[in-house]
């Protein structure tokens, strides 16, 4: 049963939902900076927890940050990519989900600002993840204590990084841990509609925008931008926190699947009434037992 803050969070941001829409009546478009914009209003509400420490620092010409807790035993580390459609989010929306995992696993996050559309489309956000994979092997970490994760899109384009480096017969990282993963820029699961009434946070209308402004004259179902499609043969342990209410859901039931198929090791926990990425709302119980459950991932892959 989901808890009281869940209900009264998710009521509250139906009502706020439903004023923003009366606000932007009428209008033909709202720019992806008012969008933008929007996000880091949301995420606002969950604040940077204690006993961590961020550190801003270049990857070759790449904006990233160090995000150390002050109960680091691992020595490995967790590459973390945002979610917002490829479009929307940064360092700072996600810097409280962040902190959170890097004090669950006890483990040193490295996030990246990694280009968005439409400014910089597909492959852009991937070569950017590249760089800083390749970045941290140069730093001498050793892929097999290196977690790739990420959430929404970020999930995606963790997968997708998996699958380059595949491709470019690389070393894999641990593992890859993927919150509400978007695996499907051709939108077609099946709950894209059967969820529509029940999802808050996404719409296929939104995620039909973002996916074109991503993939621009990309094909929707290039592995490297729909991993749903790829062959995954070969890839990472992987794990997938996704609720049983978001219009994602199938992207993870089909993906699952095929993992499987694959011969991929995979663990996929369903949450029952939660928000697209509710992890990233700190102040819900079933935040802090899904990160608490992301943390003991990390730990046990990156021994």
């Amino acid at each position: 049963m989901a808890s009281i803050q869940n209900y009264v969070f998710q009521r509250f941001l139906h009502l706020g939902i439903k004023i923003a829409q009366n606000k932007i009546k009428g209008r033909e478009n709202v720019s992806v900076e008012e969008t933008r914009k929007g996000l880091e209003k949301l995420f606002s509400v969950s604040k940077i927890p204690k006993g961590v420490k961020f550190q801003k620092i270049q990857i070759d010409g790449l904006p990233a940050e160090w995000i150390t807790p002050k109960n680091l035993k691992n020595t490995g580390v967790v590459l973390y990519l945002h979610g917002g459609g490829y479009m929307l989010g940064s360092i700072s929306t996600h810097s409280p989900l962040m902190a959170r995992i890097a004090l669950a696993s006890k483990t040193k996050v490295l996030a990246i600002e990694y280009g968005l559309a439409p400014e910089r489309p597909y492959p852009c956000a991937l070569e950017d993840s590249l760089k800083a994979y390749h970045w941290l092997i140069a730093q001498g970490y050793d892929p097999k204590k290196i977690v790739i994760a990420g959430d929404s899109s970020g999930g995606g384009l963790a997968v997708a990084t998996l699958l380059k480096l595949k491709d470019n017969n690389e070393s894999q990282p641990a593992a890859c841990a993927c919150l509400s993963p978007w695996l499907d820029l051709q939108v077609s699961g099946e709950t894209i509609v059967t969820h529509a009434n029940k999802d808050l946070l996404v719409n296929s209308i939104g995620l039909q925008i973002a996916a074109y402004s991503y993939a621009q004259e990309e094909q929707l179902t290039h592995p490297y931008i729909s991993p749903l499609y790829a062959d995954l043969k070969g890839l990472s342990p992987m794990y997938i926190q996704v609720s049983g209410s978001e219009v994602l859901l199938d992207d993870t039931v089909r993906f699952e699947k095929k993992a499987k198929e694959s011969g991929v090791e995979i663990e996929v926990h369903i949450w029952k009434n939660m928000l697209h990425v509710w992890q990233a709302f700190g102040f819900l119980p079933e935040a802090a037992k899904a990160i608490k459950d992301i943390g003991r991932y990390i730990e046990k892959k990156t021994k």
